[in-house]
């Protein structure tokens, strides 16, 4: 009995801080009302975009006096903003975003308006929202379930660890193969299929969910040798389950891969003054000839 109440406790604890995690982090999309003359309308505006086409949305509103706009520009950059208008479909607004490339952002603000008024669905502040490429089911599946098996083996696993008399060795060997199978190789094949490379932490960048990942699982791998030299090793154990829960609860994808549009315009920049300067070298040759 004594067993199944510290698994219990244990999901409990794991999907708690997996929904605030959820509820928390910048992929969450930005939902609210707005009330325009006498229509009060629901919105729910996303900041996340799997895929190699442009994000398309929905914005229910049945008074078809209502129109809508949508303004948008690269994120961290000096452009010009677009505004596209939102179309009709029965009781729907749909407007679209243009696609970019992996962690590619934009940010934007979609305004509706009716007769003579018009409001801004976020007020002064823009949405920005990342693009990724398309991970396939048969990675993304064992990549959640993985790392949620290793949350909740961690999770059991301090709890026991907190009775001096336990022995926690074997569930801890089961955290570090769930952390390692959810989150070194899992992990890193979802990073390279939504943004292009496999590890984007230390030490070739700043990528907090990398990051986190790599920390806890030195974390255990650290209490696991330790815990198995000490007599009384539990309290490592402890820290470690504790390490993983306190990281975990830091929000999804903050401070996630993101494009720098400086370089792909350089890039574009560039490209032309080369081409350009290859075609002249070699109509100097042909003519030399």
């Amino acid at each position: 009995m004594r067993n199944i109440c510290l698994w219990l406790l244990a999901f409990v604890i794991t999907i708690s801080v997996a929904i605030l995690q959820r509820l928390t982090g910048p992929t969450y999309p930005v939902r609210g009302k707005v009330t325009l003359h006498d229509n009060t309308i629901s919105f729910k505006l996303p900041r996340t975009h799997g895929g190699d086409k442009d994000h398309v949305f929905r914005i229910h509103a049945p008074d078809r006096s209502i129109r809508g706009e949508v303004v948008y520009k690269r994120y961290k950059t000096n452009d010009e903003w677009t505004s596209i208008q939102m179309f009709r479909e029965e009781t729907d607004l749909v407007g679209y975003l243009p696609h970019q490339p992996p962690a590619g952002k934009l940010e934007y603000k979609v305004h509706l308006t009716n007769q003579d008024q018009t409001v801004s669905l976020t007020g002064a502040e823009s949405v920005v929202i990342r693009f990724k490429g398309h991970v396939p089911i048969s990675i993304l599946i064992p990549h959640i379930i993985t790392i949620f098996a290793a949350m909740l083996m961690s999770t059991r696993t301090g709890l026991e660890a907190l009775h001096r008399d336990r022995n926690p060795q074997k569930l801890t060997l089961w955290t570090i193969i769930f952390l390692f199978v959810g989150g070194i190789i899992f992990g890193p094949l979802v990073q390279k299929y939504a943004f292009g490379v496999l590890w984007a932490g230390f030490p070739f960048g700043h990528d907090l969910t990398d990051n986190k990942t790599l920390i806890a699982f030195v974390t255990w791998l650290v209490a696991y040798f330790i815990s198995r030299r000490r007599v009384n090793g539990n309290g490592w154990i402890v820290l470690a389950s504790a390490t993983l829960l306190v990281v975990f609860l830091i929000p999804h994808s903050l401070l996630g891969s993101e494009l720098d549009y400086s370089e792909v315009d350089q890039a574009c920049i560039s490209f032309p003054f080369l081409f350009a300067y290859v075609s002249s070298q070699l109509r100097r040759l042909i003519v030399a000839v």
